[in-house]
């Protein structure tokens, strides 16, 4: 009888075991409640201290209640039981904001930041004038009168609205396709001249490539052709501004090709971690020279790029000039109110070749190229829309187009004849006093142009 019953215990407590094994690591406290009441008034000795006992042996497999928060450096995060990754993608892109559509009409419900009259009007005639100026500057390049040239036909709105937008007190760090803020600030025809034929009236001293401008006057740092390394310049002068407590801001530009480059990111950083109030305009153009958007990168372009680093952004219509004025209005006065950095991503097509030693028809349809230029062109949208305002006439049309004309071949001219800089403008403006090896350079130098005066020009300034 004893034999008997002590199998039969065996048995049970086997059966208990493995029974509130199983409910234990399921957290079934209601299960086991039952199962303790029942199995206490068994013939066991002690069995309700047998299951406690049994119970807490898996305690640590129980699933406890979690810490629903993390207070993590940075801010707080919270915590979830679910494995999720993240989509590699959106599930629709970011929308574009625009005000005109392309026939130059405001579209119902459209939010912007009006313009007046004189304002649009010099918007309008800047534009006109970059693009006569791109037309004729090319031509030249074209004809063996300058070395280089880059145009930016197809991007006016772009240049000119968001200089629009800007004070003079703002600082411009450019790419080399934004001479519309030069021409806004008042650099004149012949200062572009001057700089593209590199004579003695060049502010860079024939030191710069053509169409690279630089001006102090004009708050406007020195076009530099290294991709992106504008970047973390401007996010430096922004901080700057910050810390003497300027009423103002920095602007930088680049394209689409410059966000591939680590500068690009290391600015962004910089500017949201320092809180500088400087204006990223990415002038996403589609091509980086001959690379397409597609073999750059699998983002949503640009945009989405500034939220990955904590930086407020907007993608808008880079053709449409009233939008791209009302966008870097409500960014100039976020960023210096608020200390903070934005980036804007305006969507462009370069019409234009890259420049003067590139031929985009070899990697792009010339079909789309025309689509482009004929059905898109900022110039001609934002046209229309003044003289839907009654602001502009086919008149003032064809007396600014000529005039345009005129001035820039005449300062063409002026700027050929001038002599070019003295061989000694190679060697100053950077030390206070001349060390020895570069003093050596240049009587070497002057040597040489003595020796084989064939090489050089009959007027070459000694």
């Amino acid at each position: 009888m004893r034999n008997h019953f002590s199998s039969w215990a065996i048995n049970q407590q086997n059966n208990i075991h493995l029974f509130l094994m199983a409910l234990c690591t399921r957290n079934s406290k209601h299960i086991i409640k039952y199962v303790k009441s029942r199995i206490s008034v068994m013939a066991i000795p002690d069995a309700a201290n047998y299951i406690n006992k049994r119970c807490r042996r898996f305690e640590s497999t129980k699933a406890h209640s979690y810490q629903k928060i993390l207070d993590f450096p940075g801010g707080k995060v919270a915590f979830t039981p679910q494995m999720s990754f993240l989509s590699e993608s959106l599930e629709e892109r970011i929308p574009c904001y625009r005000v005109l559509d392309d026939n130059g009409q405001l579209i119902n419900d459209s939010s912007f930041i009006g313009v007046s009259r004189e304002i649009a009007r010099k918007m309008y005639c800047d534009m006109v004038t970059l693009q006569t100026m791109d037309t004729i500057f090319y031509e030249a390049q074209r004809q063996g009168r300058i070395s280089f040239y880059v145009t930016a036909t197809g991007e006016e709105a772009i240049n000119i609205a968001s200089a629009a937008a800007l004070t003079n007190d703002d600082l411009v760090v450019p790419q080399y396709r934004e001479p519309g803020l030069l021409l806004w600030r008042g650099f004149t025809l012949q200062e572009f001249a001057n700089q593209c034929f590199s004579n003695r009236e060049d502010n860079c001293k024939g030191r710069q490539m053509p169409a690279h401008y630089g001006s102090k006057r004009h708050n406007y740092f020195t076009v530099a052709s290294t991709i992106a390394s504008q970047l973390p310049h401007a996010v430096g002068a922004a901080y700057s501004l910050k810390m003497d407590h300027k009423d103002a801001c920095v602007v930088t530009y680049f394209g689409d090709g410059g966000s591939s480059e680590g500068d690009f990111h290391a600015a962004l950083n910089f500017a949201a971690v320092m809180e500088a109030p400087v204006i990223f305009i990415c002038r996403n153009n589609g091509w980086a020279i001959s690379t397409p958007v597609s073999d750059q990168f699998r983002s949503d372009g640009i945009v989405v790029r500034g939220q990955a680093y904590g930086v407020r952004s907007i993608r808008v219509d880079g053709n449409d000039a009233l939008a791209m004025y009302s966008a870097v209005s409500a960014a100039r006065e976020m960023a210096i109110n608020e200390n903070r950095p934005i980036l804007i991503e305006a969507l462009t097509y370069r019409v234009g070749h890259h420049s003067t030693s590139d031929d985009s028809t070899k990697y792009r349809p010339v079909d789309e190229i025309e689509q482009w230029r004929l059905e898109r062109d900022p110039v001609m949208r934002f046209k229309r829309w003044i003289e839907n305002n009654g602001w502009w006439s086919s008149d003032a049309e064809s007396e600014h187009r000529s005039s345009m004309r005129k001035q820039i071949l005449n300062v063409i001219q002026v700027a050929e004849r001038n002599e070019k800089p003295p061989v000694a403008d190679l060697f100053e403006d950077v030390y206070d006093v001349l060390p020895s090896n570069l003093r050596e350079q240049e009587k070497r130098l002057r040597d040489a142009i003595t020796r084989h005066p064939q090489d050089y020009p009959p007027d070459f300034p000694m």
